[in-house]
């Protein structure tokens, strides 16, 4: 199925760090919602086209959950990485995190499932070239919950949503 082998899920695993800024807050001074949105589109691509080695186009965006928020000058983590690998697409989860100064501890807020699409240059999907390697219980974990979410989102076409 796949013709140069596989890659692990910490081959494609990202990390990337923001300083919270005026022009990242709403006028409700918390972090701007489309701002985030645009930080995890851009990180999920990123750690799919790490994985797929070729240029990747988000198609979905799932499961986007707001947990807490965050503020002027709190440090923002998110990290990226592959759960899941089809014929041309892959599954990305997104963990955002606010990082305490003085402890290093992190909360959660928010996780988000990104479906990228492997395209060739022509802007058509094409296969994903590597498989992904599960490694531990924890990425199969992973692999399955990704598995029902790709059956659901298949029920839900098939009844109109």
């Amino acid at each position: 199925m796949y013709e140069k082998g596989y890659r692990t899920v910490s081959y494609s695993r990202t990390e990337a760090t923001h300083s919270l800024r005026y022009p990242d807050i709403n006028g409700m001074n918390r972090l701007f919602g489309g701002r985030l949105l645009e930080w995890i589109d851009e990180i999920a691509g990123i750690a799919a086209m790490r994985h797929a080695g070729m240029n990747v186009a988000t198609v979905s965006i799932e499961h986007l959950e707001f947990k807490k928020g965050a503020y002027l000058n709190d440090t923002l983590v998110m990290i990226a990485y592959v759960t899941h690998v089809g014929r041309t697409s892959i599954e990305v989860r997104v963990d955002t995190w606010i990082e305490d100064r003085e402890t290093g501890m992190r909360r959660p807020i928010n996780r988000a499932f990104l479906t990228e699409v492997c395209i060739d240059e022509n802007g058509k999907p094409t296969p994903v070239p590597y498989g992904l390697k599960i490694e531990n219980f924890s990425e199969q974990a992973k692999w399955d919950g990704a598995e029902k979410r790709i059956e659901a989102r298949r029920k839900g076409r098939r009844e109109g949503f």
